[in-house]
């Protein structure tokens, strides 16, 4: 059974950054395309960024040029760089992974982002 588990989540002020990684285990990291959603106060979950199997990557427009999604297949870790955060990134953070018909998500991790 594949298990996702982030870390990285915290309080940081406006225009600072933090980096997520998500760890895989329980199957084949390098055959998933992964991603990160996140979820803010009172708003639907929504797609952040993804990265497919050859490394391929895109982004939601609000996080374009400020996020980065990358991936260590030699880890089975993925990682979302956010740089220049702002109020409005406040969210739980989500990993999720899908081969096929198979998705899986990990638990989340909180991002505050505050003065």
């Amino acid at each position: 059974q594949v298990q996702l588990v982030e870390s990285g989540g915290g309080l940081v002020q406006p225009g600072g950054s933090l980096r997520l990684s998500c760890i895989f285990s329980g199957g084949i990291f390098r055959v998933y395309t992964m991603a990160w959603y996140r979820q803010g106060p009172g708003k639907q979950r929504e797609l952040v960024a993804t990265i497919d199997v050859f490394q391929q990557t895109s982004y939601e427009e609000a996080v374009k040029g400020r996020f980065t999604i990358s991936r260590d297949n030699a880890n089975d870790t993925v990682y979302l760089q956010m740089n220049t955060l702002k109020p409005e990134d406040t969210a739980v953070y989500y990993c999720y992974a899908r081969f096929g018909y198979q998705e899986y998500w990990g638990q989340g991790t909180q991002v505050t982002v505050s003065s």
